[in-house]
């Protein structure tokens, strides 16, 4: 029984290694360039360039609910369900657009133009061109669900009410890691501005 004990605490600890390793590898992924504008409190205002993604539409805007369907959709994109069997570099944040008509999307990587991108497999997944915008972001750690999602979309609201910022579109949610990624976890609320 003892033995037994000791090469489950072994097996547990290499695997509990090894994850922590995975989790500080995926801080390489590419990120969009964007520049800081502002800052609000815990808001940042930042202009964000132009991007081409592979979009999917949701059936609800609940990321408990449509997160992980988003997800699969189309990392089976970049993992090869396209015309090409092409596989597409990983990029973060993983973008969830809240609103009324929800949608997942991947920013692809810098050095793809949209044309350039295979077609994809799924009748689900589409390539677009987002153009420049200006987003107002807030940032919190841990593991995300729909209750931490709406608390730090209310205090991105109440910073830009009080700061009489105007808003345009749905509300975003940007996660930045792997779901194995069990330290330094990333997330963002967002929302498209108008700065004067």
């Amino acid at each position: 029984m003892n033995k037994f004990l000791w090469i489950s605490f072994a097996i547990i600890l290499v695997a509990g290694i090894g994850l922590l390793v995975l989790s500080f590898t995926t801080k390489n992924i590419e990120t969009p360039n964007y520049k800081v504008i502002k800052t609000y409190d815990e808001v940042e205002v930042r202009l964000y360039p132009k991007m081409v993604v592979a979009k999917t539409n949701l059936a609800d805007k609940s990321f408990e609910n449509q997160g992980s369907n988003g997800f699969r959709t189309i990392a089976s994109y970049i993992f090869g369900g396209n015309e090409k069997n092409e596989k597409i570099a990983m990029t973060a944040p993983v973008i969830m657009d809240m609103g009324d008509s929800a949608s997942m999307y991947f920013v692809m990587p810098k050095t793809y133009e949209k044309a350039e991108l295979p077609t994809p497999n799924s009748k689900e997944v589409h390539i677009e061109e987002i153009a420049e915008k200006t987003l107002a972001v807030v940032t919190y750690g841990g593991f995300s669900s729909d209750e931490k999602i709406g608390k730090h979309t209310k205090l991105l609201e109440k910073i830009l009410r009080k700061n009489k910022i105007q808003t345009k579109g749905a509300f975003l949610y940007m996660g930045y890691n792997a779901p194995w990624d069990i330290i330094n976890r990333k997330n963002e609320v967002a929302i498209e501005v108008v700065i004067q």
